[in-house]
């Protein structure tokens, strides 16, 4: 392509773009309220706001009625202005309301809590292979082994932006198309959204809350439900050959239930609850939910922690994405214990876009590009600084920030864009869009540690790289008069170490609510991750003069979450009679600790991995299968959660129909410190001085059946704290017999609070089984 047309194309394209997101009109909801969609003659000051009224039972439900029929009959409010019900699953309903109608409301009887409707965010092959290659053996044992888990009758509910039904992943090839036992669900029809869609596929059900179809016209709701549940694919790939292999999801068998909660950036909290209660109603057995949003300070004010616990209530597995604000600490999402929280790690594939300098020195550059660029060194080579416009500053300069480059300096050359004190959103639109504007040939983004590669493929050839390759170029610059570069095409290079890394954007714990409990719960590939795309609407992530692929690359927790969906998928498969905490505890329990070379899994930086890091370590498909012992997280330890947390008993009655139905009560003596004594596979402690001592106690079932199975434990020591577990074995002889121990954590003299994380591992053992559980101590 030639430089003007490239030019026109990224201006044009870039304000389509902010035409189409200023002139978004609002969403509609489509599906299941029984009131209107559209506005009415209300306050344009009012706002949306949810109206969370505990669990659907009929006292909750009668008195939800009666607020929604005292703000009708008010005269104030229209059945319009009701934008959603929930009554299955929980109760409670969204509107527009002005300030006072919320205070009025908000002291209602049964009114657990008001809260503004608010955006959330969508957290965006070979790593099923990876998994497999980590545990010496095969994730998932192949057919016809009778030991391998026959999903079928298992619904996993995507909570996305939807579904391309025709992609080959949700074919039904080699997958039992009989309707899963207990399935409630029905699949809404729309324009481009026909019964075929659910008749011959993978997909037994589909809802639609937001546009006006199930279908996605985005891609992050396919590329997450293939790699999920997609069936097997031979010969897939991105552009070129990228990538080739057989793409194939994590539970090929289980079905697949599509609830489409966002479009493009729109995810609203009141639509999300709404497919919770519907997904409760629909009894699907698993959901995966790859959104989120960090700022919500309060259980009660966060709708991913109240669909997902009663969700749990009802029995499903609820899976989600830690978020992608890493690695900075506490910007953790979904950080709700009864949820199952999953970082983001790397697979061993990598993939190069080399800089080739005069010369012929070859620089490691990281990205998935189609330059047409030639592979002779002929074009000249210039930082963003020695390209600066005369009234802006260095800094921006060398960041190429928007109106920060000279044209005349710019035009015909490789600018390197140095983003060492910015943030990126893995797209380096404002780079990428400065250097065009401004003539450059191409953009090398400097600086960057993260190992995540292109999401958007621009007709600019574009490479990153990290300190060590940004110093060699700046070396070079300063030793040659006439520094001349050429950006290489993609390449892909297997057999990565060390692998896997914890992504650098991957979202860190602990969680701002709750220390006391740790957060993540474990990791899962999320870099760079093969499945299949939406054949929708026009995509940057597309060559210019290029059909659109079917399978895309991309980057993200949202890629490593449905890769744990897809496990629990199967142990719920092998194992029907788990809890959604048996089985979140079997995922931890087996989980790997160790890299591909054998070392403990790190971080980007090269520094060992934190349980706030990877949570109990790598997910472990095969091995969670059988975790011989679990720990059961029963309901009311969640409700005693809440207690300690600093909720009363009136609220946490009316939250949970369990605590309704036993009478429950919180303990006069509740406080947060009594949070680390619940029966999670984790253990958080707050210790803040030396020679202080904390005892908690954990209790195990045997699921390893019936015989004579004794444990020993075994703890990896930290430094300047002692950890003691009695009794050190333990004996099942009976499945589903229960053992109790205790473990003591005092710190020794050098203890100091200048210590941010101290961790260990406590694992139980026998020739079968290695249940293993992370521990953390704090000082603040």
């Amino acid at each position: 392509m030639s430089h003007t047309k490239m030019l026109r194309v990224i201006i044009t394209s870039t304000i389509l773009l902010l035409s189409l997101l200023l002139a978004r009109p609002p969403p509609a909801d489509s599906t299941g309220s029984q009131f209107g969609r559209g506005g009415s003659g209300s306050s344009s000051d009012d706002d949306v706001y949810i109206v969370y009224m505990g669990a659907a039972n009929p006292t909750n439900l009668a008195m939800k009625e009666a607020v929604l029929g005292s703000l009708l009959e008010s005269g104030g409010r229209q059945e319009m202005d009701i934008l959603n019900t929930y009554s299955h699953g929980l109760s409670g309903f969204a509107a527009r309301l002005s300030a006072k109608e919320v205070e009025s409301i908000a002291a209602q009887p049964g009114v657990v809590s008001v809260f503004p409707d608010s955006n959330l965010q969508l957290h965006t092959t070979r790593s099923w292979d990876f998994l497999q290659d980590l545990s010496g053996s095969n994730a998932v044992p192949p057919l016809p082994a009778s030991s391998r888990p026959d999903s079928s009758n298992v619904v996993i509910g995507i909570f996305d932006s939807g579904i391309w039904p025709e992609a080959q992943s949700f074919r039904h090839e080699g997958t039992n198309l009989s309707v899963p036992r207990g399935w409630k669900g029905t699949c809404v029809t729309a324009a481009d959204f026909n019964e075929t869609a659910c008749h011959g596929t993978k997909i037994v059900g589909a809802r639609y809350y937001i546009s006006d179809s199930p279908r996605d016209n985005d891609g992050h709701g396919s590329h997450v439900a293939s790699t999920a549940a997609g069936a097997a694919v031979e010969k897939a790939s991105f552009y070129d050959g990228l990538a080739a292999g057989t793409a194939r999801g994590g539970s090929p068998p289980a079905k697949i239930a599509v609830y489409k909660v966002c479009d493009e950036d729109d995810c609203r909290s009141r639509i999300l609850l709404h497919a919770f209660d519907d997904a409760i109603a629909d009894c699907v057995h698993v959901i995966s939910m790859s959104l989120g949003s960090r700022h919500l300070k309060e259980f009660l004010e966060d709708p991913q922690a109240i669909g997902a616990f009663h969700a749990v209530e009802h029995g499903i597995t609820v899976v989600c994405s830690a978020g992608n604000s890493g690695p900075r600490p506490s910007t953790m999402s979904n950080d709700a214990p009864w949820i199952v929280t999953v970082a983001a790690s790397t697979v061993d594939r990598d993939f190069r876009s080399d800089i080739l300098l005069g010369g012929g020195k070859v620089v490691k550059g990281e990205w998935i590009g189609l330059p047409d660029l030639s592979r002779s060194p002929i074009y000249p080579l210039i930082d963003g600084r020695s390209a600066k416009a005369g009234n802006v500053s260095f800094r921006a300069a060398r960041g190429c920030k928007p109106g920060s480059l000279d044209k005349k300096k710019t035009r015909g050359k490789l600018v390197i864009c140095d983003i060492k004190d910015e943030g990126n959103d893995g797209k380096y639109i404002n780079q990428v869009v400065e250097v065009a504007v401004k003539g450059g040939l191409g953009v090398i983004i400097a600086n960057n540690e993260s190992k995540r590669v292109a999401q958007y493929l621009w007709d600019v050839p574009i490479t990153k790289v990290g300190s060590r390759e940004a110093a060699q170029l700046m070396a070079y610059l300063k030793t040659n008069r006439k520094p001349l570069a050429t950006i290489l095409q993609t390449v892909v290079m297997g057999n990565y170490t060390p692998a896997p890394e914890v992504a650098f954007f991957s979202s860190r714990g602990p969680s701002s609510k709750a220390a006391d409990i740790i957060k993540p719960d474990v990791t899962a590939p999320g870099v760079d991750i093969l499945a299949a795309s939406s054949l929708g609407q026009e995509s940057p992530n597309k060559p210019k003069g290029r059909p659109k692929s079917s399978f895309n690359i991309a980057s993200g927790t949202s890629m490593s979450c449905p890769h744990v969906s897809g496990v629990a998928a199967n142990i719920k498969a092998a194992n029907p009679a788990f809890s959604p905490s048996a089985i979140k505890s079997a995922i931890m329990t087996t989980a790997f600790s160790n890299n591909n070379l054998g070392s403990r899994i790190t971080t980007h930086t090269g520094a060992e991995a934190t349980p706030y890091d990877l949570g109990a370590g790598e997910v472990n498909p095969r091995g969670s299968l059988n975790p011989g012992l679990v720990y059961e997280t029963e309901i009311t330890h969640y409700l005693r959660f809440m207690c300690y947390y600093g909720y009363d008993t009136k609220t946490v009655r009316f939250i949970s129909k369990t605590a309704q139905s036993s009478n429950f009560s919180c303990r006069p003596n509740s406080r947060s410190s009594l949070i680390s004594n619940l029966n999670f596979p984790s253990i958080s402690v707050l210790l803040r001085r030396p020679n202080q001592i904390r005892t908690v106690r954990r209790v195990l079932t045997n699921v390893a059946g019936n015989g004579n199975w004794t444990y020993s434990a075994v703890v990896e020591l930290v430094p300047c704290v002692k950890v003691k577990v009695f009794p050190t074995r333990l004996v099942f002889t009976r499945n589903g017999e229960r053992r109790s121990y205790r473990v003591k954590i005092s710190t020794k003299d050098g203890y100091t609070t200048n210590q941010q994380v101290v961790y260990g591992w406590i694992t139980w053992t026998n020739p079968h089984f290695k249940v293993r559980s992370p521990f953390v101590i704090r000082s603040n």
